[in-house]
């Protein structure tokens, strides 16, 4: 999910409106807006699609207010009359809206105490969970109802909060999930991720830190530590494959990492070839940086159709795979004849990268050698990666040869844990639980069926 707000600055719906396109890579399912106007009136529009199918210059232009928040998500939306988010409240203390990114992993624990306390619930997401501990904690300043909802939460996750008067922004203790500070002239900015900024015209101020409430409203800008504890595990798939790779996340630039993570690929897993080609377009600097270290010619051996979305967040097997025919295209002039590196990111149910290398083979590449720039993929993640179970995963419980044969590749190799970490240079931590199985949370039992 990626989330953006703003405060300050008129016409603020527009601003989000295009904050939310340069981060529509994070989620393509639902997009959501919330403002409010000067005399304190709420507008809200949101629905399933793209960010460009919800929004319209009509429904843009009745939302009047300096301040707003906005959402795309992924996946799983079965009703989205009332789960597209932000989620909107109305409230004798104010209406308020609140949009998430991530997973708790003691939602269901929060829940039930909640449910013996009287609270009745519309959906299941960390949104509205979030916003009945605010309500259901002691009275005060929201503030501090915040605060001590944030301490009963365990999880990878970032909330915007908005009110008729200042927006709220919070990141998980952990640091697991990514979320920026800017300014755009006299107005401040909040995003996923830095690369939204530039489209906007705004200036990057810092990265919001681990276990941070930030407080934005006409006094500026105001910070406190809702948590003393504090890790900088940042999921490592944010630079591996969800991030753009114009975006800056606590300190590393995307593309750096990757095509870092292609040099260091090499050296731990080298292939006789004659070309690198990487999968459009997650996949190109480590490729860049595979044939950098190599000494390989890289080359554009896959085409990739611009009209047709990511096909790891698509919510079947079914539809991945048939996006995986609309998506990509081989240059038989380019691999005819050829052994082909095929560099991908990272190796999730399989299902893209089996039908890659049918699809060179196809086009007549004398071998494949399969590379993958992260580890290999042998655990659910639980904060909010769309692979929740292990069954899905076509590493849980093959060798190295087993995937090779499963891919139909002449070889494969994965970066290994080490150089995941090592690749973002000065860092000495990220999560990577869907790689070793060691998380950065507990993980309940009684969330997952699946936990071994």
């Amino acid at each position: 999910m990626g989330l953006f707000g703003i405060y300050g600055a008129p016409d603020a719906s527009r601003i989000i409106y295009y904050g939310l396109h340069a981060l529509q890579h994070r989620g393509q399912d639902t997009a959501g807006i919330v403002t409010f106007n000067s005399d304190g009136e709420a507008f809200n529009v949101s629905g399933r699609g793209r960010v460009n199918e919800v929004f319209t210059e009509s429904n843009l232009s009745k939302m009047e207010g300096i301040l707003g928040i906005g959402n795309v998500a992924y996946d799983g939306m079965l009703h989205p009359s009332v789960h597209c988010q932000p989620l909107f409240f109305r409230h004798m203390s104010g209406d308020y809206a609140i949009a998430s990114d991530g997973c708790l992993v003691n939602a269901s624990l929060i829940r039930d105490w909640l449910e013996d306390r009287g609270s009745l619930f519309q959906g299941e997401s960390d949104a509205e969970l979030l916003a009945h501990l605010i309500k259901k904690e002691k009275p005060g300043p929201r503030i501090f109802t915040i605060v001590d909802a944030l301490n009963m939460m365990e999880g990878g996750y970032t909330f915007l909060i908005l009110t008729k008067n200042r927006i709220y922004a919070c990141r998980d203790k952990f640091g697991i999930k990514p979320l920026c500070l800017g300014r755009l002239g006299n107005a401040y900015v909040i995003s996923s991720e830095s690369c939204s900024f530039e489209l906007i015209g705004a200036k990057f101020i810092r990265d919001i830190e681990p276990g941070e409430l930030i407080t934005i409203d006409h006094h500026g800008i105001r910070t406190r530590r809702y948590s003393q504890f504090q890790r900088h595990k940042l999921c490592a798939m944010e630079y591996i494959y969800y991030s753009r790779p114009d975006s800056d996340i606590d300190g590393c630039n995307v593309h750096s990492y990757r095509k870092e993570s292609g040099r260091r690929l090499y050296q731990e897993a080298p292939a006789d070839a004659d070309i690198v080609i990487g999968v459009p377009d997650s996949s190109l600097s480590a490729a860049m940086g595979y044939a950098e270290a190599s000494g390989i010619p890289y080359e554009m051996g896959l085409i990739k159709s611009k009209y047709v979305g990511r096909t790891f967040i698509e919510p079947s097997a079914a539809m991945r795979e048939n996006g995986v025919k609309m998506k990509l295209s081989a240059l038989p002039s380019i691999v005819r004849y050829k052994r082909v590196v095929l560099v991908d990111d990272s190796l999730v149910r399989g299902t893209t990268c089996t039908n890659i290398v049918k699809m060179l083979r196809e086009a007549g590449a004398s071998e494949v050698h399969v590379r993958i720039a992260s580890p290999m993929t042998k655990f659910p993640c639980y904060y909010g990666v769309n692979n929740s179970t292990h069954s899905e995963l076509l590493c849980n419980d093959k060798s190295l040869r087993q995937v090779c044969i499963a891919l139909g590749a002449d070889s494969v190799g994965f970066l290994s844990p080490e150089s995941a970490i090592a690749s973002c240079r000065g860092r000495k931590e990220l999560c990577l639980g869907c790689f070793t199985g060691e998380y950065p949370t507990m993980i309940y039992k009684n969330e997952y069926e699946d936990i071994d």
